[in-house]
């Protein structure tokens, strides 16, 4: 009889021509250092060292890149088999995390939306719980999940009735759904939730309205108190749907729900994120305790109600690797315009560049749509005195309750293992990848699940300044995991496959793609205003050279985004351009600031990405157009790099039309005139819009005035 199979991988296609492009390209590249090093030997120039420098940087971040396409995979997964293999009591226990930590840049609604869609899993009620992290430790937010766990007592059971696929309400109501009879009243419903979460929003609490009628909810809040503020508050936790106790309007068994506000205390530094995750992995020991944990951002909506049934294909293959500990899903997003013209979607790094580490020791924990078994993050021992074998199924016990207050202490974590051995690591902001790096170097593997259809839709920058700053954010995070004492360059290679080391290596160090990008930004250009080549001439051989290595780039990328990838054209070259311009501000300025920070000069701290959508400038967007409109540092190098581009193209062809030379002058007027064309939407900004989103004029003067002094500069020395 043959054995039914949960899953199945195999190698990518392309495979073998990575490989050998990789060896071509490495060797075409070996060969420009090389006459790098006889010119700097030669004859050396500050212009010659500069190049080499960064044909030095462009090669170590090339080579470190190509880990991801030594043997990238591909899996695929049969749910359909698990039910044949296993019945619904054999399933295990999952627990749901969704963090939230600010109610105005994160609407509240927004995140009952989320856990609604969870919720309504195609799962076992009884065995799934959702936990909702209130770093925030708003009381709107605990009003807007009370009246979630009363619509939820409609909308699961309305789902899984008709067998709805959108189980995020605003999604479905959104869309070309199916109509029932019910379906007027339900939408009627979530409407009138809706109303009552933003009366309660704009009057700031709820007991002012009079919203909360039940006494045991009413009680609740009586901890927000005047000296109640986000940095400064005591421990809050309420159940607010028990499945002990919970039925829905069918008479079926409800999920649990739980709401979470850690204890803070102005005086006791805390760490953001990967503390407040840590604390629910405590809560939830005490409370349900579930083997496997999926950890969602508060926008990340479920975009398929079997998720969980695909990640079992993979936790309960009697054949799965024993040390497997986490299932990713690649993050996708939803409201990206037809163009992506901020990169959104990042599909290079979120699914084309995430399956070459699946064919490694596997792909990173990416801060949301992960399934974890608890037991490679933390377990019961973990509490340390705080836990206590308890018998009672009942969650509201009080034995139960004190357990979880004591862990979820602001002071809990004193002398104890937790953010350094056990839980998620901390020391970056990017904690995410920094705890799979540390998990993967202790022995831990991963698989990327990438079903066709998304697992998880959230949503994306919607203008240029906050795209630009959650980059900065990223990378400076990144190289707070290189430049610490478990260094993937040393710690990691020591410890997993050397291939996958690499990965982490060029992830954590990306932010240097910026010497590169600044150097060809701005020396070839101002080499040509000042008439004085720096390239090889076109009738020589070494020309070729440079052409091989700029179109090979180009056409891998190229046929890695749209042809293996299946992604739109428009949106490579989209790709691009967001490329030229993180390497001109993003990334330099997460350099800037880890320097800073290192030093401790850095005010900045950790800042929520607002999920709050302004109408016009979402209209701009859908159109396409930039969004610029604030007086932002980031945009000051873009702009000046424009103005320095456009002025070379202009000297360069002048030049050439009046005095020939562009034998010598090609290569330069070339790279000059291909950033011109990426950067049209900048001069758009700056020089033809008249509208909000236009580049303020602060930014485009001072960037001209910037563009001037370095020519003046450049010809004196």
């Amino acid at each position: 009889m043959q054995t039914l199979l949960l899953h199945s991988h195999k190698p990518l296609s392309k495979t073998y021509l990575n490989r050998i492009f990789s060896l071509v390209y490495a060797a075409a590249v070996s060969v420009l250092l090389l006459c790098h090093c006889r010119h700097l030997f030669h004859s050396p120039t500050l212009v010659s060292a500069a190049l080499f420098l960064a044909d030095f940087v462009f090669a170590f971040l090339w080579l470190t890149a190509q880990s991801f396409h030594w043997n990238p995979v591909e899996r695929k997964v049969f749910p359909e088999n698990l039910k044949q293999l296993v019945t619904e009591n054999d399933y295990p226990v999952i627990d749901v995390f969704i963090c939230t930590a600010d109610p105005v840049k994160e609407p509240p609604i927004g995140v009952v939306n989320t856990a609604l869609s969870v919720l309504a899993y195609d799962y076992p009620s009884e065995k799934l719980s959702v936990y909702v992290s209130d770093d925030g430790g708003s009381e709107i937010t605990l009003y807007a999940f009370m009246e979630c766990a009363k619509f939820a007592k409609r909308w699961i059971p309305y789902c899984k009735m008709h067998g709805v696929v959108d189980r995020m309400p605003e999604a479905y109501f959104g869309s070309d759904h199916a109509w029932y009879h019910e379906t007027d009243e339900i939408k009627s419903m979530y409407e009138n939730m809706k109303s009552r979460v933003d009366k309660v929003m704009q009057s700031g609490s709820p007991l002012r309205l009079d919203q909360v009628v039940e006494p045991e909810f009413r009680d609740a809040f009586s901890k927000w108190t005047h000296g109640f503020t986000r940095q400064d508050h005591p421990t809050v936790i309420q159940i607010l749907l028990d499945n002990n106790v919970d039925k829905d309007i069918k008479g079926g068994v409800m999920p649990n729900l739980i709401y979470a506000s850690r204890e803070k205390n102005s005086k006791i530094p805390h760490n953001f994120k990967a503390g407040a995750l840590n604390v629910m992995l405590r809560v939830s020991t005490f409370i349900t305790n579930a083997p496997i944990v999926l950890f969602l951002d508060c926008d990340m909506y479920s975009n398929d109600p079997q998720t969980p049934l695909r990640v079992l294909c993979f936790f309960m293959d009697p054949n799965a690797d024993p040390k497997l500990g986490l299932v990713q899903f690649p993050q996708r997003f939803t409201g990206v315009n037809k163009s992506d013209i901020y990169d959104s979607d990042f599909k290079l790094e979120m699914q084309i560049i995430s399956q070459g580490m699946d064919g490694l020791l596997g792909a990173p924990f990416m801060g949301t749509g992960g399934f974890f078994k608890r037991r490679v993050i933390s377990d019961a021992s973990s509490c340390g005195s705080a836990y206590v074998r308890i018998n009672s199924k009942n969650i509201k016990s009080e034995d139960v309750l004190a357990s979880a207050y004591e862990v979820a202490r602001c002071n809990y974590e004193d002398h104890t293992k937790w953010g350094s051995e056990i839980g998620f690591r901390y020391g970056t902001i990017t904690e995410d990848t920094y705890t799979s790096f540390r998990l993967h170097c202790e022995g831990m593997k991963s698989v990327l699940c990438h079903p066709k259809r998304a697992a998880f839709l959230g949503g994306s920058p919607s203008n240029l300044n906050d795209a630009l700053t959650q980059i900065k954010r990223w990378y400076m995070g990144f190289l707070e995991i290189f430049f610490n004492k478990y260094c993937p360059l040393i710690y990691g290679v020591r410890s997993m496959n050397t291939l996958h080391a690499l990965c982490y290596i060029h992830y954590t160090l990306r932010s240097f793609w910026s010497i590169p990008v600044i150097i060809y930004a701005f020396v070839p250009q101002i080499s040509l205003i000042n008439s004085a080549p720096v390239f090889t001439k076109v009738s020589e051989d070494g020309f070729f050279l440079y052409v091989f290595l700029f179109l090979g780039a180009y056409i891998k990328e190229f046929l890695d985004y749209v042809v293996f990838g299946g992604g739109p054209a428009i949106r490579w070259w989209s790709r691009q351009r967001m490329w030229l311009m993180w390497g001109l501000s993003s990334y330099p300025f997460a350099l800037l600031e880890w320097f800073l920070k290192s030093f401790g000069l850095s005010t900045f701290g950790f800042n929520v990405t607002s999920k709050v959508v302004d109408e016009e400038q979402n209209k701009l967007y859908e159109q396409g157009v930039f969004e610029f409109g604030v007086d932002s540092v980031l945009f000051y190098p873009i702009s000046i790099a424009s103005v320095v581009n456009l002025w070379a193209f202009v000297k360069g062809v002048t030049g050439v039309v009046m005095n020939g030379r562009l034998d010598e002058f090609f290569v330069q007027i070339f790279i000059s005139g291909f950033a011109v064309v990426n950067s049209w939407p900048i001069y758009e900004g700056m020089f033809f819009r008249r509208d909000r989103g236009k580049m303020p004029l602060k930014i485009t003067l001072a960037s001209i005035a910037t563009a001037l002094a370095i020519y003046f500069l450049s010809s004196v020395l």
